[in-house]
């Protein structure tokens, strides 16, 4: 077997050809920059993936027009190839509109992990693939490396700007595929690398908002999207009163404490949206705690199968938001399904976020949350008897 490269890829770099996925930003930009100075073969792809004509020139936006002409300055500068491919349709039909519908069911999506799975992991690295390349490589910041079983994902050197929780969903076949140069660096280094090799994007600003709502409105966007989607309805008390009238579920999210529209003389906070009755159930904070979370579509990377969890559960690491530090928790079979016991809960789980889980640095999956338990006790199992039926409070409660 020939020696393996910097990208544990056998034989030389200059017949190793890597796609490079080329958002316009410092990153990824970077990312190009170095692998060309290995003498990899590289080339450039950017994603065209909506109407971005409205957002050229927006600051703090993702994959928006002026994007796709600074990964095009770049590739020039480096002489690599580069291709815009449309994306558009499949933009639109897997992130935006899924996005759309998860909001008007009650829940509060991460568009982010959709568009990792869906669209960069998938079909940006099957046309990886028909380019006939060995790797794609992206700006993200996470650490890919070689374990008993394939690659292992692990969280990025720099916490701050770790991506872990975005990418959970990447499965072991898309791992072996994927490369992610930045994951040993801080940000401070890639930016002066892109200083060091001439980029114009050295200082250009970090996106911060989700590509598809440039105003950052996010009720504006599905309205357009889905009329009719924010249709009035009561704001009830978890103790059964009426307390007033909302403009739509969308405006509101688990957790959220401002502009809910009524006043009791206590703080209230959004406990759970009602997509059925079009409400929004408020109450003390105490009410958000959750200490047991149920999940749905888990992707799961460590040696061991899922299955292979005992009774007892699996001790591990949890986040359930994208900038919290991970918790002990310990993950439980559930007759298939995935169950999460947080040892010292969480306020305001929200169905349709995420939860990763993580065994020191190594990513060993996550899943969506698809509804929690009141705080307290310890776990047991969800299901029920045929026809059984728990508490009034509770079924009000639990999603």
């Amino acid at each position: 077997m020939s020696e393996l490269n910097s990208l544990h890829l056998p034989g030389p770099p200059a017949k190793t050809r890597v796609v490079v996925a080329m958002s316009g930003g410092v990153d990824s930009s970077v990312v190009a920059a170095l692998l060309k100075r290995e003498g990899y073969d590289v080339v450039g792809i950017t994603l065209q993936l909506y109407d971005h004509g409205g957002a050229v020139g927006r600051k703090g936006a993702c994959c928006a027009g002026q994007d796709i002409h600074d990964a095009r300055r770049v590739a020039a500068r480096l002489d690599i190839p580069h291709y815009v491919l449309d994306y558009e349709q499949r933009f639109s039909a897997e992130v935006i509109g899924a996005f759309a519908d998860s909001y008007m069911s009650g829940e509060t999506p991460v568009p982010c992990v959709a568009c990792n799975q869906k669209i960069k992991f998938r079909d940006l690295l099957e046309t990886a693939r028909d380019l006939n390349a060995q790797a794609l490589a992206t700006g993200h910041y996470i650490r890919s490396r070689p374990g008993r079983n394939g690659f292992e994902l692990h969280r990025a050197v720099d916490a701050e700007r770790d991506q872990s929780y975005f990418l959970f969903g990447t499965t072991r076949a898309q791992l072996d595929f994927l490369r992610f140069p930045l994951g040993g660096m801080q940000k401070a280094q890639t930016r002066a690398l892109a200083a060091e090799f001439g980029l114009t994007v050295a200082g250009k600003s970090d996106s911060q908002d989700i590509c598809f709502v440039p105003s950052g409105r996010y009720a504006q966007v599905i309205e357009r999207l889905r009329p009719g989607a924010a249709e009035a309805g009561d704001i009830v008390h978890l103790d059964g009163r009426v307390l007033g009238r909302h403009d739509g579920i969308i405006n509101y999210t688990v957790g959220q404490r401002r502009g809910i529209g009524v006043a009791t003389g206590a703080p209230l906070y959004v406990v759970r949206v009602d997509a059925n009755r079009r409400e929004v159930v408020v109450g003390p904070r105490e009410a958000l705690l959750a200490h047991r979370i149920r999940l749905r579509d888990m992707n799961w990377l460590a040696d061991a199968p899922f299955a292979a969890i005992s009774e007892k559960g699996l001790d591990l690491f949890a986040k359930i938001r994208s900038t919290q530090s991970p918790q002990r928790a310990t993950l439980f079979n559930d007759e298939g399904r995935a169950v999460v016991e947080l040892h010292d809960g969480e306020y305001g789980v929200s169905p349709g976020q995420a939860c990763v889980f993580y065994d020191g640095s190594r990513v060993l999956g996550g899943g969506w949350i698809d509804g929690t338990e009141e705080g307290g006790a310890r776990y047991q199992s969800f299901n029920r008897p045929a026809g059984a039926a728990g508490p009034r409070r509770r079924e009000a409660v639990n999603q």
